[in-house]
């Protein structure tokens, strides 16, 4: 396995297989793209936190997407808790994401509150949407787990019954101050060959097992260090494996995708009426964008239809 990865190695995602282990794998690390996601909000540290974990595993499961233009969307909802919506999602290497939240319940927390504290009885819909073959697939998980990774663990093992190992860790780069975050992707592929257990049916296979406890040896400050190539983290754990074959890596960048004419498009399906209730006394229908916080201001003189 050769190291090419750059010396700071951010906004990246690298995929790899164990072929002797039945196993396939991906890791990833945010940075700039991430920063420019949460410097659209004046989130406090516990939010940012979230988001940032919340990103990665988008962008670990989004990168498995085999569909150009598939898209992949979390999204956590919750009953009575301080964070009452969370959403991300992925398309061709664009990530974008944001949270509505409680801010004053937030504040009598501590610094540190469980994923239970935020969300309190809520759940997270894991949604797979890939055009090129007119698939739609959706999975839902409670988020009664003590974190974000160990929901999506959960959400793998339910759905699909698939054993899988899940990491993720955000930290500020001691140097820049900048939000850091990293994630490690592991699961036991089903061999279905003819006359054998599927392997995905059993927790308890030698192989898993082994490869399990590898991957859950990976820290935070391993993931989320800027200085270690992707490459090295997947060398670190499996240096002693027979074969590791590493993938084609991926880029990933903050692109929110808001677009005025779209926007336009879906006030226009508005009865003329309830757009005008919409409207300021200058006839203008200001729209934020809860991903980016751009703001688009839409004239009702552009729903006028053309004379005849």
């Amino acid at each position: 396995m050769t190291n090419t990865a750059p010396t700071t190695d951010l906004d990246r995602a690298v995929g790899f297989t164990i072929p002797a282990r039945h196993t396939r794998g991906r890791v990833t690390r945010l940075g700039p793209a991430l920063d420019e996601i949460l410097a659209a909000h004046a989130y406090p540290p516990v939010i940012e936190r979230l988001l940032a974990e919340a990103l990665t595993l988008a962008a670990l499961l989004g990168t498995t997407l085999k569909d150009a233009q598939g898209q992949l969307t979390l999204q956590a909802q919750t009953q009575g808790g301080i964070v009452n919506l969370l959403v991300c999602d992925y398309k061709n290497g664009d990530l974008r994401g944001y949270v509505q939240f409680d801010s004053l319940r937030l504040s009598q927390l501590g610094k540190n509150p469980s994923l239970f504290a935020l969300f309190n009885k809520g759940h997270l819909a894991v949604t797979f949407d890939q055009p090129a073959t007119n698939e739609r697939y959706q999975g839902i998980v409670p988020l009664d787990t003590a974190s974000l990774a160990e929901a999506a663990q959960s959400y793998f093992l339910q759905s699909e019954q698939i054993p899988t190992v899940v990491r993720l860790g955000a930290q500020r780069d001691k140097t820049s101050g900048q939000w850091v975050a990293g994630g490690l992707f592991l699961q036991h592929l089903p061999e279905g060959e003819a006359g054998r257990e599927r392997l995905h049916a059993r927790m308890d296979h030698p192989e898993w097992e082994h490869v399990e406890a590898l991957g859950m040896t990976m820290g935070v400050d391993e993931l989320a260090d800027p200085a270690i190539p992707l490459e090295s983290l997947v060398w670190r754990l499996f240096n002693e494996e027979e074969e590791v074959r590493i993938l084609s890596d991926s880029t990933l960048a903050n692109n929110c995708r808001c677009d005025g004419d779209y926007i336009t498009q879906v006030l226009s399906k508005f009865p003329e009426e309830e757009r005008a209730e919409m409207a300021d006394e200058n006839g203008v229908i200001t729209v934020d964008c809860a991903f980016c916080s751009s703001k688009f201001s839409i004239h009702l003189s552009d729903f006028v239809p053309p004379a005849l």
